[in-house]
């Protein structure tokens, strides 16, 4: 509605939150008692449930549960620290998520345990008692503590179920990646396959029908890497980058038909990202989400260390190659490089998560940062904090 609110962390790493009433062109600052240093994996995320009570989670990366709800509808003043959700599997928790189930229900869900040993925990919120309850009796992935999942969704696609798609990973070395898989659920607790044959929970590497492309550790493959798209007929099309036969590092299109995965090599590149290492990676090749383009096209954006920005097209009934596109332009073209001269920096964009009550309005925030740097803090000069700029923007239909 009227209310709006933005999480972040200011000048001093501070976890914060900025609220207002579109009608006010000041903000009211809640500063939170919690700090973030140098980890992208801290990230902070924020949703308002449907009494208008704010929840806000994050700077976790396997730490204890750090999560706080206001004590008042709409005012993000009144936030308090919750020390605990359930009281289990709590102490060492990264990637925080807020979504909503098929009902409309408050979702949170979250990695308990760490890099190559964690599960997927998903918890439900109870609007009355004002208190969470497990959504699942089990965790919804399994790495046998020899290997956790990395997640892609659970996305509500256009046919009304929830699909989801991951990469195995064995230890903190992201070359160890392996085996894209893909899972859906109508209801988010009740999974199968993608023949749609029952797959019970939780869902591990020896779950009959889940794997999409069995790519080996070292083939290629990173977490944050996979994509779900579906296109115009409503089906899920996954796309990620693995290395080819000649050892590069190619962008793949995969669909199910007629009983099985089509796998189709998107690009043509003459480069191969050879990554290993831990913590948050500075990644050479970054893929959007695939979606329908022009009339019987699919497409998907790309930014390529050697081959620059663009979109690679496919077509719609074969995911045939069709070669590239330009990029449709999103914001305006003078926010669309950095202001400050401080080398490396890029333009950030964040779209909101609720809908603007103004027809043909959305919101926007704007600010500069430096790629991932391994969760390590840089050598020498650092640059200055970056602005936070909310836009109002309108869309043109041409």
């Amino acid at each position: 509605g009227e209310y709006q609110y933005v999480a972040y962390y200011d000048a001093r790493h501070q976890m914060t939150v900025a609220s207002r009433t579109l009608a006010d062109e000041s903000w009211r600052y809640t500063k939170l008692p919690t700090f973030v240093g140098v980890d992208s994996h801290n990230y902070v995320t924020m949703t308002v449930d449907d009494d208008g009570y704010l929840h806000v989670s994050g700077n976790m990366h396997a730490v204890p549960l750090i999560y706080f709800r206001s004590a008042k509808p709409w005012e993000a003043d009144s936030l308090e620290r919750v020390p605990a959700m359930i009281g289990r599997d709590e102490t060492r928790c990264t990637y925080p998520a807020f979504m909503r189930g098929p009902e409309g229900q408050l979702i949170f869900h979250y990695r308990a345990g760490g890099s190559g040993n964690g599960d997927e925990i998903y918890n439900v919120y109870d609007r009355v008692a004002k208190s969470w309850a497990r959504l699942l009796d089990t965790p919804l992935t399994d790495g046998q503590g020899r290997m956790n999942a990395y997640m892609h969704g659970p996305l509500l696609g256009p046919d009304g179920a929830y699909h989801l798609c991951w990469v195995w990973r064995d230890d903190p070395d992201c070359a160890t990646n392996h085996d894209l898989s893909y899972a859906r659920s109508s209801d988010l607790r009740h999974w199968e396959s993608v023949s749609g044959a029952p797959a019970a929970l939780p869902l591990s590497l020896k779950t009959p029908g889940l794997i999409v492309d069995p790519i080996p550790a070292g083939g290629g493959i990173i977490n944050g890497c996979q994509r779900l798209g579906f296109d115009a007929k409503g089906r899920a099309v996954i796309t990620y980058h693995k290395f080819d036969a000649a050892g590069h590092t190619q962008l793949y299109a995969a669909r199910y038909e007629k009983g099985g995965w089509r796998i189709r090599q998107l690009s043509d590149w003459a480069y191969r990202w050879d990554f290993t290492g831990t913590g948050s990676m500075h990644f050479a090749i970054t893929l959007g989400q695939l979606a329908p383009a022009r009339e019987g096209t699919l497409g998907i954006t790309y930014r390529h260390v050697k081959y620059g920005e663009g979109m690679l097209l496919a077509d719609a009934e074969t995911l045939a190659p069709l070669g590239t596109a330009e990029v449709p332009v999103a914001y305006p073209a003078a926010l669309m490089r950095p202001a400050s001269p401080f080398p490396g920096l890029r333009v950030r964009w964040t779209g909101g998560s609720g809908k603007s009550p103004e027809p043909g309005i959305r919101y926007v925030l704007r600010s500069e940062a430096l790629p991932p740097h391994n969760d390590k803090p840089l050598a020498g000069e650092q640059p200055a904090p970056s602005p936070l700029v909310l836009y109002r923007l309108r869309d043109v239909k041409e």
